[in-house]
């Protein structure tokens, strides 16, 4: 499968920057688009993800990426919990698997009925392996999966690993929506040196000194969102996540350190 237009996007911005932030707006949490969507454009977000675990109305979807759409010119992609979530209008949509389910649903089936609407819609469908770790959240419960424990980081470098050889073209560590514990910068390193595909983290990542962990161990996107919903100040509070980003990419090449692209 070819690579379109918003993954080469995805893959110039991580070689320029080193690291990007991608905002994640919950269609069912619509009250400040705008505003969130104003605010993260300005504090130097990369792209905008349009989903959430318990969101279930295709309706929802299709006006959350229009009033994004309306009020910035970043890339809006999907992030799929079910079929319903396939919507018109966004750039692109991550054609993802929960390889830590225990459904099978969730790993190829919902894929299956909703391959065919993602192409009549236009969608440029990007693979993504999607693991859940730690207590899993929302997230992880909706999924049917079973969480890869923070303590035996190994699994998740295996799960990565085998991702990369079925020929997934970014892999998510997943923390679970409204995670009060982040990934570990161990377990990303860890995985970090075991791939060479892009690699997203997200849940739990609330402050500056956190993304700035993360990202020194490795990783190539964050993503924050409920953060977001809790704060009257979003502006400031990206500027202060995006900024501890960018600090661990300076800790990064002062130590020879490099990621994916």
């Amino acid at each position: 499968m070819r690579i379109g237009k918003t993954e080469k996007y995805l893959y110039d911005a991580i070689s320029e920057k080193g690291f990007i932030h991608i905002t994640l707006i919950d269609p069912e949490k619509m009250d400040r688009i705008e505003e969130v969507v104003k605010a993260a454009e300005a504090a130097g977000s990369s792209a905008f993800m349009v989903g959430g675990s318990t969101s279930h109305k295709t309706s929802d979807y299709e006006e959350a990426i229009a009033r994004i759409k309306s009020n910035s010119s970043l890339p809006v992609i999907i992030f799929p919990s079910n079929v319903a979530s396939i919507a018109r209008g966004a750039d692109a949509i991550w054609f993802m698997s929960l390889l830590n389910s225990m459904n099978p649903y969730y790993i190829i089936g919902a894929q299956v009925l909703g391959v065919k609407t993602v192409r009549e819609l236009g969608l440029e469908a990007i693979p993504m392996a999607y693991l859940i770790l730690g207590t899993g959240g929302a997230a992880g419960y909706v999924g049917d999966a079973k969480p890869i424990p923070f303590e035996i980081p190994e699994l998740a470098v295996g799960y990565a690993m085998a991702a990369e050889a079925l020929g997934f073209r970014f892999v998510y560590l997943e923390a679970g929506s409204g995670a009060k514990m982040h990934v570990p910068e161990k377990l990303v390193s860890m995985v970090r040196k075991n791939i060479s595909i892009p690699l997203i983290v997200g849940g739990g990542i609330r402050e500056g000194a956190i993304a700035e962990s993360i990202v020194t161990a490795g990783a190539d996107i964050i993503v924050t969102g409920d953060v977001l919903e809790e704060t009257c100040a979003v502006r400031e509070k990206l500027s202060e996540i995006i900024e501890g980003g960018r600090r661990g990419v300076l800790k990064r090449s002062v130590k020879g350190f490099k990621t994916c692209c």
